[in-house]
């Protein structure tokens, strides 16, 4: 067993040699890659350094699709990175990234290659085998790099040298094969960081790819330990994939694989009983128009996608569809549904604006459904500020149920409400400043003392 050269202390593997596919064994293109990532990679290829487009840009291209994001990976340290990339920010606590800027608000991510831990190399060491993303982001190689990395498929390198891709874990078989596979022993990965778990459905739903069995299997046995990642990154996760296009696939291997249910326990009810098959085929003919929806281009607002999620829910615990509000009836139903989001969504710190309009949306399905059959919409209902959102709601739902396409003119609105809501920059809220405190007397005046009259 080799030690590390730099401290002579960290044992580390004897690492295969990598795979080299040349430039007329792949699909990737240069002109299919973005310009200013190009830039990157030849300015510290001049500098003299080693430098890969890494990461799901690489995945993508090989996949034919346009990446979102390109990032890069170099053996050159942030410090240094600073002084070549004048126009550059150093970001991230745990491990340092420079992001450098691009006019048109465009911004590359560069790394430095990051080391394995002893955890992920040899299991868990004394006194350790409890902690999940445990501090260890020394500088590494891009053999120690692409081995730290998730999912074999988010491994690969792409070189601007000779155009090859170098490939240490298998990523591209398991990309021709459709394969998803985590890096390495998958039950010390997942245990190392359990937010792993949801990668791998993420980009197994999104490439329609199959889960590698020892990758599936735990999973299923190690779901629980989700819980113990912060809420804040499980809730970040979650939104990714509501907004992924791929709803429907998420939604069915999250419930297969029982992570569905750790993250919604609510569930545990709704898919257990009587009408569980029923309701699990309404979940995802929903998340199916969610998908639909999303293609057409309409960006689903975060508090509508939880909405559509909890409609199952809501039917099962409230039986809504066969509500009739009368006098205050609504406010009472309405009462009820809030307190349930507050305890079913309260751990998630979803802003409580949202909620609100979560709790709007499922107490409104049944009114609008009653409108909607006497074909007679009040003019006061029409007024509120909530309508909008609330009638694509409906609408969604009634594709769902009825097989009843959603118009061309509500869809075009929603697209443009959406966008220009999502473009909207945020207002930070203006402080007055307090003037600062008078004397504690006034000045004396001619013929008085502290100001009074004799």
């Amino acid at each position: 067993m080799q030690t590390d050269p730099e401290t002579g202390r960290m044992p580390v593997d004897n690492l295969p040699t990598p795979r080299i596919i040349p430039r007329n064994q792949h699909p990737i293109s240069r002109s299919n890659i973005d310009r200013e990532a190009l830039k990157v990679l030849y300015r510290l290829r001049d500098a003299g350094h080693i430098a890969f487009l890494v990461g799901g840009g690489v995945r993508d291209l090989y996949l034919g699709k346009t990446p979102k994001d390109f990032d890069i990976s170099t053996n050159a340290r942030p410090g240094r990175l600073r002084k070549i990339f004048k126009n550059s920010r150093l970001i991230g606590r745990r491990f340092r990234l420079v992001q450098v800027f691009f006019p048109g608000n465009k911004i590359i991510e560069v790394s430095t290659f990051r080391r394995r831990s002893e955890f992920d190399i040899n299991g868990a060491v004394t006194g350790e085998g409890d902690k999940v993303l445990a501090a260890n982001n020394t500088f590494g190689t891009p053999s120690d790099d692409a081995f730290r990395r998730d999912l074999t498929i988010n491994a690969l390198f792409y070189g601007i040298e000779n155009h090859n891709i170098v490939d240490y874990v298998g990523g591209v078989k398991d990309l021709e094969d459709g394969i998803i596979r985590l890096v390495g022993e998958p039950e010390r990965r997942i245990t190392r960081d359990p937010a792993r778990m949801m990668r791998v459905i993420r980009h197994a739903a999104r490439n329609n790819f199959a889960i590698e069995p020892r990758t599936w299997k735990a999973i299923v046995d190690h779901r629980d330990e989700l819980m113990l990642c912060p809420i804040s990154r499980i809730r970040d996760e979650l939104m990714k994939d509501l907004h992924s296009g791929a709803c429907r696939s998420w939604t069915e291997l999250a419930m297969d694989s029982g992570l569905f249910e750790v993250l919604f326990p609510l569930y545990r009810t709704a898919l257990r009983s009587a009408n569980h098959r029923s309701n699990r085929k309404l979940l995802l003919d929903i998340m199916a128009n969610v998908d639909q929806l999303q293609k057409q281009g309409v960006p689903l607002p975060d508090q509508m996608l939880l909405a559509l999620l909890l409609i199952p829910w809501a039917f099962t615990e409230y039986d809504l569809m066969n509500k009739s509000y009368k006098g205050g009836e609504f406010h009472r139903v309405l009462r009820q549904v809030r307190g349930g989001i507050d305890e079913i969504l309260g751990p998630m710190s979803i802003k409580k604006s949202h909620k609100e309009s979560i709790a709007l949306q499922l107490t409104n399905l049944p009114q609008f459904n009653k409108f909607s059959l006497e074909n007679s919409w009040p003019k006061w209902l029409k007024r509120k500020s909530y309508y909008k959102d609330c009638d694509l709601f409906f609408r969604i739902f009634c594709q769902t149920r009825d097989a009843k396409p959603i118009p061309e003119n509500i869809i075009a609105d929603s697209t443009k409400r959406f966008t220009s809501a999502a473009k909207k920059p945020t207002k930070k809220r203006k402080h007055k400043k307090k003037k600062a405190p008078g004397p504690a007397f006034a000045r004396q005046k001619r013929g008085g003392i502290f100001g009074l009259k004799q």
